[in-house]
């Protein structure tokens, strides 16, 4: 099982492209997590859009000594963070304005597959935890033992996997009441996460795992590469593949 420790190396510099910054900034764009409600407040400032939310819903970047921007999904990276919306069209955005140099009041190397790296890191970190619900005793795969996990109030999130036949993910939501069903995984993802060779149905129980795993769940869904897009930092994809739902 591949860790969940999210420190990227940085890219080969062929691969990157610079960003400066705004001579005419004040950085206030890029109020770090003090100047929000203190360092234990769950709100960020985006540094695209400039709107306050819960760090829930948004990726927290580091600049490494040598001055690349990294994703970092566990937020305990050393040095300023600089957050930004988890939605593609928006890191997109944050490449094309050059956002993160300007935030970051200098120069930084940003890799042009940025949206992808987060994309594959997301959806790495949501099956590492499902293999470590796994693991802990708390998440079981198939239809029975989840229809079981249900009737006794069990369930903290389903999973229904996404090249599975209509009718099972129909039944799977019916029978998940106020439990959120994800489908942003294929049989074969889910099958390794249980290890096995494919799963269709599977269930977390409630708990810190769960919580966790849910708003990876959301982020990696803004994430995903659209479905016509080109997946780097080229052109904004038109839409995006979000296939998180709730009953």
């Amino acid at each position: 099982m591949i860790s969940l420790n999210t420190h990227i190396p940085p890219p080969p510099e062929p691969f990157a492209f610079q960003q400066d910054p705004d001579p005419g900034t004040t950085g206030l764009e890029a109020l770090e997590e003090e100047a929000i409600g203190g360092r234990r407040s769950p709100l960020r400032r985006c540094i695209v859009t400039g709107t306050v939310q819960d760090r829930s819903g948004m990726i927290r970047y580091a600049i490494s000594p040598e001055g690349f921007v990294v994703p970092d999904l566990e937020g305990d990276l050393p040095g300023r963070g600089l957050w930004v919306t988890a939605d593609r069209n928006v890191l997109i955005k944050a490449f094309k304005k050059s956002a993160f140099g300007r935030a970051a009041r200098r120069s930084v190397r940003v890799d042009r597959n940025l949206p992808d790296l987060v994309e594959a890191l997301l959806k790495r970190r949501c099956l590492d935890t499902i293999g470590l619900a796994r693991r802990a005793g708390i998440a079981v795969a198939g239809f029975e033992k989840v229809r079981e996990a249900l009737k006794h109030g069990k369930a903290g999130v389903l999973l229904a996997a996404s090249d599975g036949a209509d009718d099972g993910r129909a039944k799977v939501r019916a029978l998940a009441g106020e439990a959120p069903v994800i489908d942003l995984f294929d049989t074969g993802d889910l099958g390794h996460a249980f290890g096995r060779d494919h799963a269709v149905h599977a269930m977390l129980a409630p708990g810190r795992l769960a919580k966790r795993f849910l708003e990876d769940c959301r982020r990696y869904a803004g994430l995903r590469q659209s479905i016509s897009g080109d997946g780097n930092c080229g052109p904004a994809s038109a839409g995006r593949a979000t296939d998180l739902t709730t009953s």
